[in-house]
């Protein structure tokens, strides 16, 4: 199996590539150069691997919630890669990236994943990962954090900007230790690729088309017009 992932979610960028079972991968912090880091990455592990775009099984790309920008750059840049070499998709949340890094790193089996989201609101979900499965425990939300749906009572640990931001008010709502937040990550194509791998093994693949970008923020908005 031969995927490529990429990332733009968020102020890093990254792209990584999955070959049987290895991952290599490049990461970078680049806010607002997103556009000038990601191809040049795509091409560097390419290289490294003596493969062309050509060859893959499929592309997979880092679908939001995250910054508008940033999520439409990756989705573009799959989409192109996409439809000119005939290429399925497979789009992975940027929580779902960060909960399984926070567990790849830390072994933590149930994550409270949170991404800043501006405007006193933060991107959210809870997942549990084990024996190499992630499970979404609630859904992706964009909200203030006396808003947040309650989870089960579990050995949380918490992983994201959104918990450098609101990290005693999601601490007191949601009793996680502090030895257990991992308030600095962010998603990363590492991760990415390694859920696609898993989703394109259970069928998951999409077209091009199909593949959109989530804002979250957008789809509140659609809801409260139509009301």
């Amino acid at each position: 199996m031969k995927i490529l992932a990429i990332d733009a979610a968020t102020e890093a960028c990254s792209a990584a590539l999955y070959l049987d079972g290895e991952v290599t991968h490049e990461f970078q912090l680049a806010p607002r150069e997103h556009t000038q880091v990601i191809l040049p990455m795509i091409d560097r592990l390419l290289k490294a691997a003596d493969i062309s775009i050509a060859e893959l099984d499929a592309l997979s790309y880092a679908r939001g919630p995250g910054a508008f920008t940033g999520v439409r750059i990756a989705a573009g840049v799959v989409q192109g890669l996409s439809y000119a070499n005939d290429l399925p998709v497979l789009p992975v949340s940027t929580l779902a990236a960060i909960a399984v890094g926070m567990h790849q790193q830390q072994d933590y089996e149930h994550v409270l994943a949170a991404i800043d989201a501006r405007m006193g609101e933060v991107y959210w979900s809870a997942y549990e990962i084990s024996d190499g499965t992630i499970k979404q425990l609630s859904d992706e939300v964009v909200s203030k954090v006396e808003n947040l749906p309650i989870v089960v009572e579990k050995d949380w640990a918490g992983a994201g900007t959104g918990w450098a931001e609101y990290k005693d008010q999601l601490q007191s709502k949601f009793k996680v230790a502090d030895n257990r937040i991992d308030a600095q990550a962010l998603p990363s194509a590492e991760y990415i690729v390694r859920i696609a791998a898993d989703d394109f093994r259970q069928g998951k693949q999409m077209t091009a088309h199909q593949a959109q970008p989530v804002y979250l923020r957008d789809n509140v908005a659609k809801k409260k017009q139509n009301q």
